[in-house]
């Protein structure tokens, strides 16, 4: 899951770098003082609720998502179990612009394969996957093993059975030209974050403004060999630096024939370019973000995502899974990209960590392996949470431990107790007298 703060935390913020302060002020004028002012103060809460998923906290919508509400306060997010079930998704208002920016290529609701290149740690995934049509194949990829991690973890938990979750470089999808949709949230200089994390101010320089210009040149060229005729690029950056918004795709255009889709934010404060929007904090209530839409010339034929959902080999497929060319399914195979749901073990198949958090694949489970249904009050689904056996009467079995109807996770029956089967890293560090 996301590594949400504990509430009141505040980080202790070194100063604004010069150079940084000096290029806005180039930018903005005498307006400069109102984004320094603004990133001195904390920055706001913003969640995102998954529709799969009742409950979650709720508060102020965010205009430029259905899903989005700004809370008036942060609560601890470590122990409210919904979020570790997957009901909703703590995201930075900004970044949810993902919406319309889907909006404006006419793909919300609609069929479609689709890639996340840079996902983690995946709050754009987990809204593609609510976005998209129920048949749609959403490959969430990220490179880098660390954060992969945390991508598996977050896209497990969102539950969806069309999401194939791999760990590849860029120009294995460059060989494969059948995307629908690209997502590009490439990797930046972070001026954006200024607000809430120390290192964004402490690692910037113009030479890291030039460096990761070069990075994401070098991405847009894979991706853009990955679309499909007629597909979409949205592009987007948690940064200011135009030579890595605006100014970059500018010369993108230069050398590629492309569309420039308008996004509407559906409020007056992102900041229209002439290819992208922007948010600053000044402004709107959103971090610093960019994101445009580019779509490709052409026309490709209409995918046939036709199919069920099955399971193959423990894991699940997608109803478009064999719509897919062969190349690209033996990419995300050899990955171990589509959703597990059972595993391998001495003492026979067992559900896989996944499986608890996805009805398909419960479905389908059920017909492999016995399984128990636990409901647990808020402590003790906390206790689960932390790693606790849970007490019990003849516990045998897989049992899918639950809260409000949501599952939490598995455990393996003992008799008097349930043993906890709950992933050591997605454990909860808190100690009962933090409770």
């Amino acid at each position: 899951m996301p590594s949400p703060r504990k509430a009141g935390a505040t980080a202790v913020m070194p100063p604004l770098p010069e150079a940084f302060v000096a290029r806005m002020a180039a930018r903005l004028g005498t307006e400069v003082h109102a984004l320094v002012d603004a990133l001195a103060q904390p920055p706001p809460t913003s969640i995102r609720h998954n529709p799969r998923k009742p409950g979650g906290p709720v508060g102020e919508p965010v205009p430029w998502c259905a899903s989005g509400h700004h809370l008036t306060q942060r609560p601890r997010f470590t122990l409210d179990p919904l979020l570790h079930a997957g009901a909703y998704y703590v995201q930075e208002a900004g970044s949810m612009l993902l919406e319309r920016a889907l909006a404006a290529a006419g793909l919300i609701g609609t069929d479609a394969v689709a890639l996340d290149l840079c996902a983690a740690p995946g709050g754009k995934s987990t809204h593609l996957l609510s976005l998209l049509g129920p048949r749609s194949v959403v490959l969430c990829n990220e490179v880098d093993a660390r954060r992969h991690t945390a991508l598996l973890e977050n896209v497990y938990k969102w539950g969806a059975p069309n999401a194939c979750v791999t760990r590849l470089p860029a120009g294995d999808f460059a060989a494969v030209p059948h995307f629908d949709l690209v997502v590009l949230d490439a990797p930046c200089s972070g001026e954006g974050l200024m607000r809430r994390e120390p290192v964004a101010r402490t690692q910037w320089s113009p030479w890291l403004v030039q460096r990761c210009s070069t990075l994401q040149a070098a991405l847009l060229e894979h991706v853009w060999q990955a679309l499909r005729p007629g597909g979409t690029l949205v592009y987007c950056t948690c940064t200011w630096a135009e030579e890595e918004d605006e100014g970059l795709l500018h010369r993108f255009l230069e050398g590629h024939a492309a569309t420039v889709l308008p996004i509407d934010p559906l409020h007056p404060g992102p900041v229209r370019g002439a290819i992208g929007i922007t948010c600053m904090p000044h402004r709107c209530k959103a971090e610093g973000f960019f994101i445009a839409a580019l779509r490709k010339p052409g026309t490709a034929a209409p995918w046939d995502a036709g199919g069920t959902i099955v399971l193959e080999q423990g894991r699940l497929r997608p109803p478009g899974w064999n719509a897919l060319p062969v190349a690209l399914r033996e990419r995300i195979d050899r990955a171990d990209g589509a959703l597990p749901v059972l595993l391998d073990t001495p003492g026979g198949p067992a559900p896989h960590p996944a499986a608890a958090y996805c009805r398909e694949a419960l479905d389908l489970l059920q017909a492999a392996v016995p399984i128990t249904t636990v409901d647990l009050d808020h402590a003790t689904a906390l206790a689960f949470l932390r790693g606790e056996a849970i007490a019990a009467r003849e516990a045998r079995g897989h049992a899918l431990m639950r809260f409000d109807g949501l599952g939490l996770g598995w455990a393996r029956g003992a008799g008097n107790r349930w043993n906890n089967r709950h992933p050591t890293p997605w454990r909860i560090r808190t100690r009962r007298t933090d409770v």
